[in-house]
């Protein structure tokens, strides 16, 4: 039942009634029992676990592996909610390809009084080497993961822009097969719209973007090895595409040309898309200690030998502290009004800013700028005392470390617990692609805070995933 509070249930809404997405669904569901749902709950559990899907924890003294958590009940999304979500993802991502490519080019932007110098050339993610440097396309993110929010006001908000090497389409994609699997008969009475094409789309966009003269590109995905937390996403969006799954050891670079060492000797490689970040990449060129990266394989990006996806040089663009300026960016490069808003933001770099956040703590969420997965953040309402403290001293010491954002009542999604089905907050990933065309298909991750009141969503800070269906008209 929805909860009596202002939290925006997504699927109930004033007196109780369901919302109209939600009624087909809600119809199934009365006939249904808690023990029906309980065991397809198990059946899920298991086939997860069969089939080898986990995440890995860093950290985690308990074992690194781990099945990511499921839950069966469906996140519903009405096709007018969704072309906003579509629309308003798709136009961040356009604006951030054309910041990039000013950034690394002429810097407009900068002349033009709207972001600060040093918040480019003094960001550690920014990447001299990529200056003038034309890539293939103007497509510096081919992928990119947008996570975005609902709140009690029925608003979205753009939590933050994923752009380096955005992980968890993998989840995307078997929990839609898993869904399927276990509850055929909903597909067939509700138009739910298909995500399964996307790697094919992801497929077609990294071979669109292949060095000039080159007909038939090789592509193939790069990954750290099996001890990065995201290796299962690797491995399947490998396999789902047809490519080959290779580390940096497998690649060696001759002539500022790529190849790929096989039984029947070196294969040239045209287009990688890697998971491994900048620092990684290349020995001779940044880390010289990395030994997951391939030797050269800079210097043949630049020659215009092959591609990288996504661009070298893509981080500054997704720094917690650069989100800030977003809205300022669409309305430079494309002259449009942001259809996403931004959570206001507090950068700890400004006085009054940083003198405000550390007054109101335990109101506020704050973040490093570079962070990712939940990790070196504070949840001031869900913090104790000695937790604020903590923190606090960690912020004084390095205070252009972090921005702080208001704590958002995140809508709420049904989903199954021990006592019945009862809401917990969400977030959404969509995943956009860039190619010759800026697309998303219509889904994405859909992350849930598994614990009671919990607001923290990632599965390495005790979340789940659940699937989303996008109805079409």
């Amino acid at each position: 039942m929805p909860e009596p509070s202002n939290i925006h249930n997504e699927m109930y809404g004033t007196e109780g009634l369901v919302r109209p997405q939600y009624a087909a669904y809600s119809a199934w569901l009365k006939d249904k029992s808690l023990e029906f749902i309980k065991q397809k709950q198990l059946e899920a559990d298991t086939l997860f676990k069969r089939l080898g899907i986990t995440f890995a924890v860093y950290g985690d003294e308990g074992g690194v592996e781990r099945s990511i958590p499921f839950d069966i009940v469906p996140r519903i999304i009405d096709h007018e909610t969704w072309q906003k979500i579509s629309d308003g993802a798709c136009q961040r991502v356009r604006a951030l390809n054309a910041f990039l490519k000013d950034i690394y080019h002429d810097q407009d932007i900068i002349k033009a009084g709207i972001i600060p110098a040093q918040q480019i050339t003094g960001n550690k993610l920014f990447r001299p080497e990529m200056r003038g440097f034309n890539v293939p396309g103007d497509v510096y993110v081919h992928v990119a993961g947008i996570d975005i929010v609902k709140t009690d006001t029925k608003q979205f908000y753009v939590l933050e822009d994923n752009l380096r090497t955005p992980s968890g389409v993998s989840y995307m994609l078997e929990n839609r097969r898993m869904m399927m699997r276990l509850f055929p008969e909903l597909f067939a009475r509700m138009p739910v719209a298909p995500i399964d094409h996307y790697t094919d789309r992801l497929l077609d966009n990294l071979r669109a973007m292949a060095p000039a003269g080159i007909s038939n590109p090789n592509v193939v995905v790069l990954t750290p090895g099996s001890y990065n937390s995201a290796y299962f996403e690797h491995a399947f969006l490998a396999l789902q595409m047809g490519v080959e799954l290779v580390e940096g050891q497998d690649l060696l670079v001759n002539n500022n040309t790529v190849y790929m060492r096989t039984t029947r000797g070196p294969k040239r490689v045209d287009v990688i898309y890697r998971r491994l970040d900048d620092d990684f990449l290349d020995p001779l060129a940044f880390r010289p200690d990395s030994i997951l990266g391939t030797p050269g394989l800079l210097a043949a990006y630049k020659a215009g030998k092959v591609t990288l996806a996504n661009a070298i040089g893509t981080g500054v663009a997704d720094d917690k502290s650069t989100y800030i300026y977003v809205p300022e960016m669409i309305r430079f490069y494309l002259g449009e009004e942001p259809i996403l808003a931004n959570v206001p933001t507090y950068r700890l770099d400004q006085k009054a800013d940083l003198s405000y956040v550390l007054e109101h703590l335990a109101e506020l969420v704050v973040k490093e700028v570079q962070g990712s997965g939940g990790y070196g953040m504070l949840v001031g309402p869900a913090s104790t005392q000695q937790q604020i403290l903590d923190f606090k001293d960690r912020i004084l010491a390095n205070p252009a470390n972090y921005i702080a954002q208001p704590t958002l009542c995140l809508s709420a999604c049904p989903t199954y617990c021990e006592s019945g089905i009862a809401p917990r907050h969400v977030d959404l990933r969509p995943y956009v692609l860039c190619g010759k065309q800026v697309s998303v298909v219509p889904g994405g991750l859909t992350r849930v805070a598994l614990r009671e009141g919990s607001l923290v969503v990632n599965s390495s800070q005790g979340g789940g995933t659940k699937d989303t269906w996008i109805l079409e008209q």
